[in-house]
């Protein structure tokens, strides 16, 4: 379903992803009304805001706090570019690790059911075209190195062809997110909110904004212990286009901003990024084969119009 809705006047949004805001990130009326006042955490994580959100008993919230931020920094430790001594970055130097931490190999199976399910469009041997469009440099040796079916991968081990890189920017934050709330829930939460860029929440209702860098808050929905995703190329410039790199070619992104609703936020954050060089006959079909672990699409046009796609 498409309709038409008015821009909203924002200033602009200062988020790396800068798309998908908490403006409405609470628990709505019933369980807004707790006794105990909610444990929030508010920092950077993997490069980017991060918040936590947990309601209940403070007895009860405090441990959880301090676990999810363990659990966290573990990730950190394995995905973030922006620390040399991560175990991405150690990989894109040498060009193999021999033995990868059970998280990365989970990952490394995700990006590909990921990769699959989009035709090739999620592709995270993007690093080296990212980093040359980054420097102003010649980017055809770098798209020349693009190829996830390259990566060979064999027992705990994982290996690049030469001249390849990889970022997990388009997917970790929505699997640290599944990770936190897995971790919560374990400890018996049942009302949390983990925004890493990509929210995933326990509990609910509650209410997270989609926005959009052109035209600011466009919508808000409601999460309801599953997660959403929400991606826009022109959230950041590189080069003479946004940060969102399509690996089959120069072919410009179709919407203005995507949001992915699903039940893992590794998942929902994969498929945004990917779906934003995808018309809508292509989003309804991925949506089809998806299954049920995938609820909705919403593609908003750079003229402010919106798409829906959902089960």
């Amino acid at each position: 379903m498409t309709r038409p809705t008015a821009p909203t006047t924002a200033a602009p949004l200062s988020r790396r992803r800068f798309l998908t805001i908490s403006a409405c990130a609470s628990l709505l009326a019933g369980q807004a009304g707790q006794a105990a006042p909610p444990a929030d955490w508010q920092g950077v994580a993997l490069g980017a805001e991060a918040r936590i959100t947990l309601h209940g008993p403070a007895h009860q919230t405090g441990p959880a706090l301090d676990a999810a931020l363990t659990r966290l920094r573990q990730i950190e430790a394995l995905f973030n570019l922006h620390d040399p001594g991560s175990a991405v970055s150690r990989l894109n130097a040498a060009g193999f690790l021999p033995d990868l931490a059970p998280d990365f190999i989970r990952l490394l199976r995700l990006s590909d059911h990921v990769h699959h399910l989009t035709g090739g469009l999620f592709d995270p041997t993007v690093q080296p075209l990212w980093l040359a469009l980054a420097r102003g440099e010649d980017s055809r040796p770098a798209r020349k190195a693009i190829g996830w079916n390259r990566l060979q991968t064999k027992s705990r081990g994982v290996k690049l062809a030469p001249g390849q890189a990889l970022t997990l920017n388009g997917i970790a934050q929505g699997y640290a997110a599944d990770a936190l709330r897995e971790t919560l829930a374990r400890l018996g939460l049942t009302g949390a909110l983990v925004d890493l860029g990509e929210f995933a929440a326990l509990g609910g209702p509650w209410r997270v904004g989609i926005a959009d860098p052109a035209l600011g808050l466009v919508l808000d929905r409601p999460l309801r212990g599953n997660a959403i995703a929400t991606s826009s190329p022109a959230a950041m410039a590189l080069g003479s286009g946004g940060h969102i790199l399509n690996p089959q070619g120069e072919a410009p992104p179709q919407w203005s901003t995507i949001s992915v609703e699903a039940d893992s936020a590794g998942l929902a954050d994969g498929l945004s990024t990917a779906l934003c060089f995808c018309n809508h006959a292509q989003l309804a079909d991925i949506l089809h084969r998806a299954g049920p672990s995938v609820t909705r699409i919403t593609a908003i046009a750079a003229n402010g119009d919106i798409s829906t796609v959902e089960t």
